[in-house]
């Protein structure tokens, strides 16, 4: 299936979570067997050219695409957790959100010094979350220079923040609009 063909298994759902937003939401793509490996055929091909020898993908939906996409390749998966999930000494970073903070934290045993590590996730939308990870793998030893996503929200410029901080940044689809 084309990425044109995996758009239109993305379900847009009105008003949610508040009046006036459009939710794309990727559980009927998730949920169609042939358009999930299809997708996680394409992130795969996209990672590969990109030199990835591990996978990194943020908690929630970024470890079903990420985990998804490093068994394809034969790669390691490092989650990106939300905090206090990890039963080990983790390294963290803090992070903006609209409204309010959040945290990440990695386990640094899980990445090699200088490690080529591809950051994969459902969506970019403002980009906070996925810079955010970028500078904690960063921070752990690993190389980041790309990101890969089903979904961008060219209108809330999160792949040009990212563009801006040094990544490069793919999506499969992308939906104009909030």
């Amino acid at each position: 299936m084309t990425p044109e063909e995996l758009k239109h298994l993305v379900r847009t759902v009105p008003d949610f979570p508040a009046p006036g937003i459009l939710f794309r939401d990727i559980t009927t793509l998730i949920s169609h067997g042939a358009g999930f490996s299809a997708c996680i055929d394409h992130l795969a091909q996209r990672a590969e050219t990109a030199g990835a020898e591990a996978i990194a993908g943020m908690e929630a939906r970024g470890f079903i695409f990420g985990a998804a996409v490093a068994a394809r390749m034969g790669l390691g998966f490092v989650p990106v957790r939300k905090p206090g999930k990890l039963p080990v000494p983790t390294i963290g970073i803090d992070y903006a959100l609209e409204y309010g903070r959040d945290r990440l934290e990695i386990d640094p045993t899980a990445i090699p010094e200088g490690q080529r590590v591809v950051i994969v996730d459902d969506l970019i939308a403002t980009g906070g979350t996925a810079l955010a990870a970028a500078e904690l793998l960063r921070t752990a030893g690993a190389a980041v220079s790309h990101a890969l996503f089903v979904i961008d929200l060219p209108d809330l410029h999160g792949a040009a923040r990212l563009r801006d901080a040094g990544l490069t940044v793919d999506a499969l689809m992308d939906f104009p609009g909030h």
